[in-house]
């Protein structure tokens, strides 16, 4: 028995050419007949660290019946020097969520994922109370089971008051033990009444994981980390995916 969300994540490998960069995390989201690819804008690029990756790689599982048999997804970032990706903005500047679409033509005719929708999206009746249990569903460093493809969870609380712009900024905090490679993974809180328009995968989605957050003046060798992570609101796919 598999849990649905397990399959909704997707390890992301990036590259110039062909030499490997990074790791990443990201999970899929289905619209319109479409299908997305979600995951951090600076998993794509950024200037900041002279990451410039021009194609990334995703593993997909290929075999419903056999979780060993997976295959690497190629997919470009750029086509005649454009750029393949959407990327998020809104009034308080520049959002690390970018979505690109997956040729879904291409995909094995057995590819076995999951994918979030338009209605795992929280909408004004959900309440997220500060300290609620949350999932943060990735590869954190890479690491992963090897042998079958899968994420690994992460568990977190929401560490800021869900819906108010921490900071002015279009994101919220989780407490949670990240490392690098979880950023783009889904964070997530489980649906206690499952709804059936759901399907079978009975998660709101919540944010997108972006990165540590830590304090300049923090002293090195007196203070520890905080522990505090940003994760941006999943409502910017609803721009993100409107073709």
């Amino acid at each position: 028995m598999i849990d649905s969300l397990l399959l909704a994540a997707a390890r992301i490998s990036t590259f110039e050419q062909r030499w490997a960069l990074t790791n990443a995390s990201g999970f899929f989201f289905f619209r319109e007949e479409k299908l997305f690819l979600v995951t951090s804008r600076h998993v794509l690029r950024d200037a900041a660290s002279r990451h410039f990756p021009d194609r990334i790689e995703i593993e997909l599982h290929i075999d419903p019946d056999n979780l060993a048999a997976s295959t690497g997804y190629s997919i470009p970032l750029y086509s005649d020097g454009r750029c393949l990706w959407r990327q998020g903005q809104d009034a308080g500047g520049e959002i690390d969520v970018a979505v690109i679409e997956i040729d879904r033509a291409a995909l094995p005719a057995t590819t076995l994922y999951r994918a979030f929708t338009p209605r795992h999206l929280p909408g004004p009746d959900d309440q997220v109370g500060v300290g609620t249990a949350l999932l943060v569903v990735g590869f954190p460093l890479g690491f992963h089971d090897t042998l079958h493809h899968m994420p690994v969870v992460r568990h977190a609380v929401s560490a800021s008051s869900y819906g108010l712009r921490f900071k002015g900024e279009g994101y919220f905090l989780t407490d949670a033990r990240t490392h690098r490679g979880t950023s783009g993974a889904p964070v997530v809180m489980r649906v206690v009444d499952k709804d059936p328009a759901l399907g079978d995968l009975p998660w709101m989605l919540l944010g997108v994981h972006s990165a540590r957050l830590d304090v300049g003046t923090r002293d090195l060798q007196l203070d520890e980390a905080l522990g505090l992570n940003c994760a941006w609101y999943a409502d910017i796919l609803t721009a993100l995916t409107d073709y």
